[in-house]
């Protein structure tokens, strides 16, 4: 589903629950996404040091655990926040349009 604005629909806003992040497919590539304290964030899923799914990881507050090594990272910004990641997850601004989760794949950042 392509929208306005570059926008491109990555699941139904109510499939996503908080703590339950959701795992979302888009041209070929992963986005995990989560809810938490009522906002929408969208993160790529494949953690940034080994092969885990963000979105099987465990949510606690604004953090992910990657279920591969344990690692953390911060769902807001993708800044890892416990060893062993060291590298950013790229991140993209969601919105919801028409009761799904939108990104524009073209503007994903990594944190500073």
């Amino acid at each position: 589903m392509s929208l306005e604005d570059g926008l491109q629909a990555l699941c139904d806003a109510s499939a996503v629950e908080e703590d339950t992040p959701v795992r979302a497919e888009l041209g070929g590539e992963a986005y995990a996404v989560f809810l938490v304290e009522g906002a929408f964030y969208v993160t790529q899923d494949l953690c940034t040091h080994g092969p885990g799914s963000l979105a099987e990881g465990f949510v606690e507050g604004c953090e992910i655990e990657c279920p591969f090594h344990q690692g953390k990272f911060d769902i807001r910004t993708g800044a890892p926040t416990a060893a062993p990641c060291t590298e950013a997850l790229r991140t993209w601004e969601a919105r919801v349009v028409d009761g799904k989760v939108c990104i524009n794949p073209v503007e994903g950042r990594k944190a500073a």
